[in-house]
């Protein structure tokens, strides 16, 4: 037997020290939640994971895109709804005049209100924008959504949508409107049918390529959460399980230090063999 080296003693240590080092780690993910705190746990998952939440940032991001843009298309449909119903107003002002119960004066009555009508029509046009962008004037351009992750494959774009009275055809200068007889009463009503055909299809457009933001913000939305559940599994701790590790090591931890102390014990016996 040798007292120089207690080896014993010495592995027992060194199976205490590798236990700590385990409660350690295990305490870490606990107080942490993430399984993954340090790219020596698990360098593969750490990449895969970091990638997993870069996609899923990249993809809310295009949610919040793509709220934005249906925030837009309502300003722009809620303001052409508006014309619309100055239009149907106009219609109706053009029905009364061209009819013989209507006198000249009641005439030029009608002129005046479709001339501010119209006015208001324009203005509507010119002052509706969002975050200073035209949205329906004669300077609308085309605009380009990107809901996604892809500047190339996840973009929505409206063509321009024009709504000053220059982009009517024969209604460009109601807003002047000053005098009206029943018969041109009677060609104005069919220029505003055609004016308000023309909207209409202005107005379509818009609620198509909103319901196509919609479609892509939904599927977004659902990308979303099958990413996060993916980085999940990667990255977060598993409570149940880590808390059994945790006591396992524990257990073997209390164990060790016995060990220690019976393995220093065992060098005392040496010193009864030289009483």
């Amino acid at each position: 037997m040798r007292i120089n080296t207690n080896v014993a003693s010495l592995n027992a240590q060194e199976a205490a020290n590798l236990t700590n080092s385990r409660m350690q780690s295990a305490l870490e993910k606990l107080s942490s939640g993430l399984r993954i705190n340090k790219a020596s746990d698990d360098a593969s998952g750490l990449a895969i994971a970091d990638k997993l939440r870069t996609q899923a940032t990249s993809i809310n991001q295009g949610i919040d895109n793509g709220n934005s843009a249906i925030a837009l298309l309502q300003i722009a449909d809620k303001s052409m709804a508006e014309q619309s119903n100055i239009l149907d107003s106009v219609k109706a002002k053009l029905i009364q005049a061209n009819t013989a119960t209507t006198s000249t004066a009641g005439r030029n009555a009608i002129a005046a209100d479709i001339a501010k009508l119209m006015t208001q029509f324009e203005n509507i046009a010119k002052s509706t924008n969002y975050n200073g962008t035209d949205l329906i004037s004669t300077n609308a351009t085309d605009l380009d959504f990107q809901v996604g992750e892809s500047s190339s494959n996840n973009k929505i774009t409206l063509s321009a949508v024009k709504s000053q009275l220059a982009n009517y055809t024969g209604i460009s200068s109601l807003n002047s409107l000053s005098a009206i007889t029943a018969a041109s009463a009677g060609t104005l009503e069919g220029l505003v049918d055609t004016a308000i055909n023309d909207l209409n299809k202005k107005r379509g457009s818009i609620g198509s390529v909103q319901n196509q933001v919609d479609s892509a913000v939904r599927n977004l939305m659902t990308q979303a959460t099958n990413v996060k559940a993916a980085e999940s599994i990667i990255r977060d701790v598993d409570y149940a399980k880590e808390s059994a590790n945790f006591n396992k090591q524990n257990i073997i931890a209390q164990a060790g230090a016995y060990a220690i102390s019976q393995a220093n014990a065992a060098q005392q016996n040496v010193l009864r063999l030289l009483q």
